[in-house]
């Protein structure tokens, strides 16, 4: 079994204390001061997060766009120039390779895809190939910080000559950043506003360095996956191998906003059209707690004493100071409104169905 890597921030890391786990093949930082209060760190000022584990995949030739388009959800063509777009690649019977993001640059596609799925992800982009297309994995050349908070924009901009007023959210830019000529865009897994920048890891150290000292009038400090997870949970931004995978539908997801079926033909339209037409059994739902308790994966959600499912995601959100969970339920028992029973170390706790997301005074644009 081969070692597991290190981020070009590793010993950064260890620098600042944190506790380190392995994920996605990398020795990642979990948590630096502890999970809560680096997550009300990102919600009320700033946090730098390394997430260089992410693969970055180019996607260059005069068929990139007809590619994406085949192996994607979304409707690639009406991206423009610069522009992110939210999307997931679908198996052919209509379960999720993966969710990722795609940016339009101005001679190549940048593909950016969770760091579990990476090898999976290229294999089945490599495999599906046709025309003039060319796939390259860049992760190892791409180091990738995420800068996220509401004072992210006051951080970056003493660092950059570029006018971040104007750089909307989903969209990027090239431009210098600490004097480093890199790719940035307005983009994020928090909720809040900030920025993600891809450059190459030679720069890492000093590049961490320059944004910590920028943000120290905001106290800004590092942040781990810990915080990373239940700040994306708060916003019910999907992860994948919890709330979506092989298994799901992107419609019973909830994820029907990001499936263009007009476009054109795309890998597993058939059955996501189908279950479209023949109505779905079942249903991602986002629930908080009435008791307080603490949510975790795989626990049971029942109602009447009948089991319906089981917790795909849940924490306890340092936020709004209470239980909330994600779980497929099914479509009868989806409303907003709805009360369950969530199973906890054999104890029966009352949980309630909202509409989300749970945290809704994000700053993100």
């Amino acid at each position: 079994m081969e070692k597991p890597k290190k981020t070009p921030f590793y010993s950064l890391h260890i620098k600042n204390k944190a506790k380190i786990v392995e994920f996605a093949d990398y020795l990642m930082p979990i948590q630096f001061q502890g999970i809560v209060e680096e997550h009300r760190k990102v919600r009320s000022t700033v946090g730098l997060f390394d997430i260089t584990h992410m693969g970055e995949f180019e996607v260059r030739g005069k068929d990139a766009e007809s590619f994406i388009q085949r192996m994607t959800t979304n409707d690639v063509s009406r991206v423009d120039m610069y522009q992110v777009q939210y999307s997931c690649m679908c198996y052919d019977h209509g379960g999720i390779v993966d969710d990722l993001l795609v940016y339009r640059l101005p001679d190549h596609f940048l593909l950016v895809v969770n760091g579990a799925c990476l090898e999976k992800d290229f294999r089945w982009l490599s495999d599906h190939l046709s025309g003039e297309v060319e796939l390259k994995n860049v992760s190892d050349q791409t180091a990738l910080l995420a800068l996220q908070g509401p004072k992210a924009e006051d951080v970056l901009k003493k660092l950059t000559d570029k006018d971040l007023s104007d750089l909307r959210f989903y969209w990027a830019t090239w431009g210098k950043v600490n004097e480093i000529e890199m790719l940035f865009s307005r983009t994020g897994y928090t909720g809040e506003d900030g920025f993600e920048l891809y450059f190459s890891p030679a720069h890492a150290e000093s590049m961490w360095n320059a944004l910590m000292e920028a943000g120290q009038e905001f106290d800004i400090e590092p942040i781990g996956l810990g915080a990373r997870d239940s700040l994306r949970l708060e916003m019910k931004y999907m992860l994948y191998g919890n709330d979506i995978d092989q298994t799901t539908n992107p419609l019973e997801a909830g994820l029907g906003w990001i499936v263009k079926s007009d476009k054109g033909n795309f890998v597993g339209k058939e059955p996501i059209l189908k279950l479209k037409q023949e109505g779905l059994k079942r249903k991602l739902v986002a629930f908080e707690l009435i008791d307080q308790a603490f949510p975790r994966p795989h626990y049971q959600i029942q109602k009447d004493g009948e089991k319906l499912g089981e917790i795909t995601s849940g924490t306890f959100s340092p936020t709004l100071n209470k239980g909330i969970g994600l779980g497929y339920v099914p479509i009868e028992h989806s409303k907003t409104g709805t009360e369950l029973d969530i199973i906890i170390r054999g104890r029966s706790q009352k949980a309630v169905i909202i509409k989300p997301p749970f945290y809704k005074n994000f700053s993100h644009k």
